[in-house]
């Protein structure tokens, strides 16, 4: 239960944030005032502050920020500040994300930076992600008719990569990467009961995703949702949802955590139907090798080409 404790929290904090702040104003010290004022006008960048930082930036103590998040009912500053981050979740702009990523990371080390980020992503999404719709997802998909799989602009890589292998497990497998409503809808009318969706979407939010997903799910197909939260708008059309934590403040999305979760979702297919998948490899592994697919070179026959 705690997980879901904290995603009702997080929507209470997405919806009341500004409404909170109006309804205490009058409450406010000089220096609450000056919290208040800053993040109605630059909650982007609010959002990802310190409360040190926070406090500096408009002239205030850090305790001061932190007695601010209090009086707004939030228990602690961290709460404060996951309430800002997902109310501006899928409203930053290619520029903003830019001068967010400059004020986040500044002149330090970009790779050590970026790198420790995408490993606390990880470590998130093991945390928030459910088991049990993991397991129920793999048990769909492994006993569906057709297997579709949607993904446009930024996802449709993570999209091709999972279409690839399940390509190979398969032989009833659909990637849509189309960015055409029309394509997509013309892809998917067939759709059915029978069937299962993969959709993957990220903030900022594709309105054309979500409106495809809603149209399968119309039609009765098993509806897997790959996202970063619980308050995505693939969640309420999703039979199962699967949270994978992505970085929408940095100038490109991070998709580490979801292609992990992606390995995770293919091994867990393919030991579902482990005699079967080996069937198939064995026959593709001769096709590989008659064709000569893969370079079979040996540590030998390198040094040897390279002595020549």
């Amino acid at each position: 239960m705690p997980i879901l404790t904290d995603v009702i929290e997080v929507y209470e904090m997405e919806e009341h944030l500004l409404q909170r702040i109006e309804m205490n104003a009058a409450s406010f010290s000089k220096g609450q005032r000056r919290i208040a004022d800053y993040i109605g006008e630059h909650y982007d960048q609010a959002a990802f502050m310190t409360a040190s930082k926070l406090g500096k930036t408009v002239g205030v103590s850090e305790s001061t920020v932190v007695r601010f998040a209090g009086e707004l009912g939030y228990a602690g500053y961290p709460k404060l500040q996951k309430a800002m981050q997902e109310m501006i979740r899928d409203k930053l702009t290619s520029v903003q994300r830019i001068d967010v990523t400059t004020s986040r990371i500044g002149s330090g080390n970009v790779l050590d930076a970026i790198m420790n980020q995408d490993i606390d992503k990880i470590r998130r999404t093991l945390e928030e992600t459910s088991h049990e719709d993991f397991n129920r997802a793999v048990k769909s998909i492994v006993n569906a008719r057709r297997i579709y799989i949607l993904g446009v602009r930024s996802t449709a890589s993570l999209a091709q990569f999972l279409g690839y292998y399940f390509g190979l497990i398969f032989d009833n497998v659909r990637v849509i990467t189309d960015t055409s409503k029309t394509h997509t809808y013309e892809q998917l009318f067939r759709i059915s009961e029978k069937d299962v969706i993969i959709g993957i979407s990220f903030p900022r939010y594709s309105t054309m995703a979500v409106d495809a997903m809603s149209l399968a799910r119309d039609h009765g197909a098993n509806v897997i949702a790959i996202t970063d939260s619980m308050i995505s708008p693939l969640v309420e059309i999703a039979d199962e949802v699967l949270i994978a934590r992505s970085d929408m403040a940095s100038v490109v999305d991070s998709l580490v955590a979801p292609l992990s979760l992606i390995n995770a979702f293919i091994v867990a297919t393919v030991l579902e139907k482990k005699d079967e998948v080996s069937d198939t490899f064995r026959e593709l592994e001769k096709v590989w090798n008659h064709e000569g697919i893969y370079d079979t070179s040996t540590l030998e026959d390198i040094n040897k080409k390279n002595n020549e």
